[in-house]
């Protein structure tokens, strides 16, 4: 995640914020700038604020006189909600909803009274996960029917009759919202043997399963995709039963990234794609705070810029990888030091990384398409956006 700044005072702010602690400034979070931006109310002729609510109409706040007036946005309906949403839409949208929130088609009971907490937890892993497939350029951020584009999302509760498994189906991603307990996520880690759960961890690991639709299935690519992760056609209810009752085959770490993606080759590569989501994320964060590490087996004195992946082109997989590797030790190390555990317990084989490379590589393909289609269509004299 990038860092950000109110235009307004200049105080740090973080991805979530509504408001600024300084100024007190409404902040909102423009998709189609990517950008989290001090706002204010757009007067009307008389110079009063046009609307009330959700009707507002707000811009953001230009710190230079000479700037041209920025687009006009409304906040999104869900700001007003549990789930305090901050993120904008553009007020020529008739969707109330922002990008984010429309995709989600499904809700928990409201009436209950732990759910309404589990939903805000649960809707703001999904804008994180938003923001990292839109810096991907895997997921459109400009206005419109996103659901129509992207996944879709349901959030559902146990039933006395029905208990609701956190998974993907042809585009549906359905996610247990106790899963927003810590208590019964930590549960579920020790009685899966799983060392990494997390919210935003599901989330990216089954869109990774949308995305094997997307990009493989549908993208011509699963006879690339056999070379690396194995035959996807054996039957998947055997192989997880398999999984289960017998657990990992020996040495599987050298092969793969975690425990579970031994199962099957769909989740072989959905904890791969995940892991992938975790190295940009976290890049792109040190990154924004100007991190600079030792490079293994340098010289300490040798330290080098931690490398945006979303920045300055198209990034390469190797200096990914060589910078990972001290950033995850780093994160770890801070964590014992506060009495937690390790963040990313996890250790990269060849094996994973030659798997890693190859989502890298998908990825990257069709970031490519997706810039020589726009170039395609951009009008000839076309200008930028004003900022």
């Amino acid at each position: 995640m990038r860092s950000f700044r109110c235009q307004k005072c200049g105080q740090p702010l973080f991805f979530e914020n509504v408001q600024c602690l300084s100024c007190e400034s409404e902040l909102a979070f423009l998709p189609d700038r990517m950008y989290l931006a001090a706002m204010e109310p757009v007067p009307a002729q008389g110079g009063s604020e046009t609307g009330d609510g959700e009707d507002q109409a707000w811009r953001k706040i230009l710190t230079h006189a000479r700037k041209k007036p920025s687009r006009h946005y409304r906040l999104c309906s869900n700001r007003a909600s549990p789930v305090a949403c901050n993120f904008a839409v553009p007020v020529e949208d008739p969707n109330p909803l922002c990008v984010a929130c429309r995709l989600t088609r499904v809700l928990p009971d409201l009436a209950k009274p732990e759910n309404p907490a589990r939903w805000r937890r649960v809707e703001s892993a999904k804008r994180r996960l938003f923001y990292t497939l839109a810096q991907l350029g895997l997921l459109s951020t400009e206005a419109g029917d996103a659901a129509a584009e992207g996944p879709v999302f349901e959030f559902l509760e146990d039933q006395p009759d029905r208990q609701v498994m956190t998974g993907h189906d042809n585009g549906l991603i359905t996610l247990n919202v106790a899963e927003a307990d810590d208590e019964e996520r930590a549960a579920r880690r020790v009685a899966l043997h799983e060392p990494y759960r997390t919210l935003l961890g599901h989330f990216r690991h089954e869109i990774g399963h949308y995305y094997w639709d997307r990009l493989i299935r549908d993208g011509g690519r699963i006879e690339s995709f056999r070379e690396v992760f194995g035959d996807e056609s054996v039957d998947y209810a055997q192989a997880l039963q398999k999984h289960y009752e017998r657990g990992m085959p020996e040495g599987w770490q050298e092969r793969h990234v975690s425990a579970y993606a031994t199962s099957h080759p769909w989740e072989d590569w959905a904890e791969t794609w995940a892991h992938y989501l975790h190295m940009t994320d976290l890049l792109e964060t040190a990154a924004a705070y100007n991190t600079r590490i030792t490079m293994p087996g340098e010289d300490e004195e040798e330290l080098e810029d931690v490398t945006d992946p979303f920045r300055g082109g198209r990034p390469d997989f190797d200096t990914l990888v060589a910078q990972w590797v001290p950033i995850t030790l780093l994160v770890n190390s801070l964590n014992r030091s506060l009495g937690q555990d390790d963040a990313y317990p996890f250790a990269l084989s060849p094996g994973a990384l030659r798997k890693l490379r190859y989502v890298h590589g998908v990825i990257q393909e069709e970031r490519d398409r997706h810039a020589m289609l726009a170039g395609a269509q951009a009008p000839v004299n076309a200008q930028p956006a004003a900022a």
